[in-house]
């Protein structure tokens, strides 16, 4: 069971990573659209406005789309094959819920305590989504739904039918058995979210209250949790859902970014969420402080060499946020420092949050100056002057903490191992072996094995698609292709041959057949 919430909270990661990117170009855009830093050209009529508008409006597809990149990025990470397909089919499931949702509260939404007239967004309860009018079940509702469907791809999708319904295989099978799953669904969402949404909003207001009690709680649960992939369930909601604010802290901060243009207010203030977004400073500051006590820490003959092992990842880390290649060193040769680390890292953000730090400090350097104090240094240099100096303070306190730990418990970081053994870093796999399950049997793969063997092998083959019924090959060498009974004794209906030119007769399980034989190539 660990496992497969281990596997769910790693899926979820594959959407997230879009917003790094889509971050820092809209961050960049606002800065370059902002008329106090650019001056006359940063004005609707000019083209250098108009130009970034452009960029901006494609960077803000990730912010605005939040639930659809995570239907669609949930089979990549879960769907044990044909995972392309499998994304289709939650793309097209969770489209039909909504449409099932709008209809069912459009028809009786006084019933369940939903006005359909109000507009989307603020505390009305709605959304749009893909052009939907509907409640707005946000990253959760997402993530439920494309959880079924993911479910209903592995059970379900090599399911063979009789040869009269062979057209509704695969992939329209599952989206059939989606549709029916959708409707009891999607009225057991009308009558129980409303409810949940009242709550959530009663709970943004319990975690801001929580002030800084809240936020060392937070980071520390982020922290300690990497290694069980559990972390994801506790940032997810704050980040992406409606936990503190609507529609989740990294949409919620570029959106408002012009908002946080002034002096009137402290940063703090006017967005009080921003404490539960501050884990960057520790890969930022705790990286640099891990990285000298590891090169203090090591063999005088090894130090060299450990330089030029920490220097990378540590640059990694500092600039991107991609803190993995230090972190699970710690887990490998001396949990206790991953322990203490989590420590340092919630009380960094805890400290940080009380003298007024707040914003999207999720990653590394790139995020600070693209999102953070490019566009808002003018107006609150004070607030990023003292995080500097609170992280300063704390890459020295990381420094002597781990510098001391390492002698006093001679912990075998890099740069002190022994004689024997070769000095590196590792990853989550080295941490954690994971064992694959095993995988049932396709049906169609011996058939595709035995049309591989007959093409002349995988060398012959140049390219393979599909149609209704064919498999459509391109081949180096027609004349080795074996003969038609041959192929009809492998399970094809028949074969047509032009010179380089192959189409075998499949049927309607041709995009199985297909998969599988891409597979062997």
């Amino acid at each position: 069971m660990m496992k497969k919430v281990q596997q769910f909270g790693g899926a979820m990661l594959a959407p997230a990573l879009l917003f790094s990117f889509a971050g820092i170009v809209v961050g960049f855009s606002i800065l370059f659209m902002n008329p106090d830093i650019m001056g006359a050209i940063a004005t609707p009529d000019h083209l250098w406005f108009q130009i970034w508008n452009v960029i901006a409006e494609g960077a803000w597809v990730v912010f605005r789309q939040i639930p659809l990149l995570f239907v669609i990025g949930l089979p990549i990470g879960l769907a044990k094959s044909q995972s392309g397909r499998a994304c289709l089919e939650a793309l097209v499931t969770y489209v039909t819920f909504n449409y099932f949702v709008s209809a069912i509260l459009t028809t009786w939404g006084a019933s369940f305590g939903v006005d359909m007239t109000q507009e989307v967004g603020g505390t009305s309860g709605l959304a749009n989504i893909a052009g939907i009018k509907t409640l707005d079940t946000g990253m959760v509702g997402a993530l439920i739904i494309s959880s079924i469907v993911v479910y209903l791809h592995n059970r379900y999708f090599d399911t063979e039918l009789p040869e009269v319904l062979g057209v509704f295989r695969g992939t329209s099978f599952i989206v059939i058995l989606g549709f029916v799953v959708m409707l009891p669904v999607a009225f057991l969402f009308a009558f129980i979210w409303p409810h949940f949404q009242a709550f959530m909003l009663d709970m943004q207001g319990f975690f801001i209250s929580s002030g800084a009690l809240g936020v060392w709680v937070y980071s520390f649960l982020e922290k300690i949790l990497i290694p069980t992939g559990l972390h994801h369930f506790v940032y997810a909601p704050f980040a992406y859902d409606n936990a503190v604010v609507p529609g989740g802290m990294a949409a919620y901060w570029a959106t408002h970014l012009g908002e946080f243009q002034t002096k009137a207010q402290t940063l703090k203030e006017m967005y009080p969420a921003g404490g539960f977004a501050l884990s960057g400073m520790s890969k930022v500051f705790g990286s640099i402080g891990i990285t000298l006590a590891f090169c203090k820490t090591a063999k005088s003959e090894k130090r060299k060499a450990v330089l030029g092992l920490m220097i990378p990842v540590a640059a990694t880390a500092v600039f991107a946020g991609i803190t993995e290649p230090l972190e699970f060193t710690f887990l490998f040769f001396a949990p206790l420092l991953f322990v203490v680390h989590a420590l340092l890292a919630a009380t960094l953000s805890t400290l940080g949050y009380v003298f007024g730090v707040v914003g999207d400090f999720g990653g590394g350097l790139i995020n600070w100056f693209a999102i953070n104090w490019l566009p808002l240094w003018k107006y609150h240099w004070p607030t990023y002057v003292t995080q500097i100096v609170i992280g300063l303070i704390f890459v020295f306190i990381w420094y002597f903490v781990f510098t001391f730990l390492i002698q006093k418990f001679n912990l075998k970081t890099p740069g002190r191992e022994d004689e024997n053994e070769e000095m590196k870093l590792y990853s989550k796999k080295d941490y954690k072996e994971k064992q694959e399950n095993g995988k049932k049997e396709n049906p169609n793969t011996k058939k595709a094995l035995q049309f591989l063997e007959s093409l002349g092998g995988k060398e012959n083959i140049v390219d393979v698609t599909n149609c209704m019924t064919r498999l459509r090959l391109t081949v180096k060498d027609g004349s080795i292709i074996a003969s038609e009974s041959d192929f009809r004794k492998a399970g094809a209906q028949g074969l047509v041959k032009n010179g380089d030119a192959v189409q075998i007769i499949v049927g309607l399980s041709v995009p199985s057949v297909r998969s599988e034989f891409e597979k062997l190539l």
